[in-house]
Formats: C-alpha cells, sequence, structure tokens
C-alpha cells in the first residue's frame, strides 16, 4: 500500500476575508501523478502555494508527516509566471549554476539531460521559446532530484506537440525516478491520459479521486456551470 506523504486537514485560506479555499482534507500518496482541476479562481494556484508555505492558511498540513520548513530538499517547484529580464545575457548553464547553493556540475549535466537541453546549454535563457524554457525550468526544479515535484500550470503558453513532450518528461520523472508530482491543469484530455489522482476544487473540494471515476457530468457542472458537457474518452 502507498504511504500518504502530504496531508491537510481543514485548510482555509482569506485574503482579505475573501474565502479562496474552505475546509480542504486531501491525502496525496507517494508515486502519483495529481491533477488539481477547476474554474478560474477556484484557489488551485492557492492550494499548491499552501502546502508549500508560500502563504498564510488556517489548518494542518505536512509533508512527510513535517511542516515544509524541514523538507524543502525533497521539494521541487515550477510557479504559474516566470519574469526576467530577457535582454540579460544569461545561458541556460549559468542560470542553472545560480539557482542552487553548492551546485555540482554532475547534478547540471543530469538536469539537463532529463530535460533533454544538453545541446542547447550555450544558448541564452532570453532566446528560448515557451517549451524549451518550461524545460529549462523543470530542470532547475530536478537539480536536487527531489521526491515531490509542484507544477503550477505548466503547459501554458506552449504548443500541441511541446505539451505531448512535457507530459512524456514528466512521466519519466513519475516512472523512472519515483517522483511524485502534483500540477495545476487546465487540458481535462491529458488529465485522463496522464494522471493517476484528480483533485476537483472551487473553493470546496468537490471530487478527488481517479479521474475516470471522479469526474463526471455532475462534477463538471458544479466546476464549470451548466453549459458544459462532458466529453466521452476512450480508455
Amino acid at each position: 500500500m502507498k504511504k500518504t506523504i502530504i496531508h491537510t486537514e481543514n485548510l482555509s485560506v482569506s485574503f482579505d476575508k475573501n474565502e479562496v479555499l474552505r475546509n480542504i482534507n486531501i491525502n496525496i500518496k507517494q508515486g502519483e501523478i495529481v491533477a488539481i482541476i477547476g474554474p478560474n479562481g477556484s484557489g488551485k494556484s492557492t492550494l499548491l502555494k499552501a502546502i508549500l508555505g508560500l502563504i498564510p492558511y488556517q489548518g494542518k498540513i505536512t509533508i512527510f508527516d513535517q511542516p515544509i520548513t524541514k523538507i524543502t530538499d525533497k521539494i521541487g517547484y515550477v510557479p504559474q509566471k516566470f519574469e526576467f529580464d530577457k535582454t540579460f545575457p544569461l545561458t541556460i548553464r549559468e542560470f542553472l549554476e545560480i539557482s542552487e547553493k553548492n551546485v555540482t556540475n554532475k547534478e547540471i549535466n543530469h538536469a539537463l539531460n532529463e530535460a533533454e537541453m544538453s545541446a542547447h546549454q550555450k544558448q541564452l535563457i532570453g532566446q528560448l521559446s515557451g517549451g524549451q524554457l518550461q524545460r529549462i525550468l523543470i530542470a532547475r526544479a530536478i537539480l536536487k532530484q527531489p521526491e515531490i515535484l509542484f507544477l503550477d500550470e505548466p503547459t501554458t503558453g506552449i504548443d500541441i506537440e511541446g505539451e505531448m513532450d512535457f507530459y512524456q518528461m514528466i512521466k519519466h520523472q513519475n516512472e523512472y525516478h519515483k517522483v511524485t508530482v502534483i500540477m495545476i491543469s487546465h487540458e481535462i484530455s491529458m488529465v485522463y491520459k496522464h494522471a493517476s489522482q484528480i483533485i476537483c476544487l472551487n473553493r470546496d473540494l468537490i471530487c478527488m479521486g481517479k479521474p475516470k471515476q471522479a469526474i463526471t457530468k455532475e462534477v463538471l457542472k458544479k466546476l464549470y456551470g451548466d453549459d458544459v458537457d462532458l466529453m466521452h474518452h476512450e480508455h
């Protein structure tokens, strides 16, 4: 039986008296690929940031039965937006060298290999396509070979081909390196194909479970309104 590694108990988050998340109770097991879905403003990024200890919250959160502050070395994170000066003459390799303290050449080479960006390591960060930049952000997140990888809408701005490559890369991390993956996604079809568990949010926890069982027409209506039709998928 897989071990629960992320646990939240009555997790709530409010900003200026506006309740964004309300009494969220979830358990995420080791080795899963978990997709978080929901409409804009439903609290998806807020949930991720609360688990990572980046924002204040009420309730209880533990990772490996400890507070996040004690296990940061086991965590990799790719934020939704990465702002930087595209005119700054920084190569991919230089970017990775300054991303972590005491990072070794071996770790950089491994991360570049995993992201399939070794051949581009001397290229300037500002010259990368959206898909290439996302790969480098993944490389940065896995420099220290984390046990859990958090991804906040990782395929935004990437074309379909780049999106497929990205999910294959994530699946490799999960299956080969046994990394637990928690990602926010708007792509229901990709969730069906790649996620082992799903969390449906709309301020409250609407559903949690295996995508094929959890995503029903009723759940989608609770998430996105009455106009949503559930697409039939071949499994």
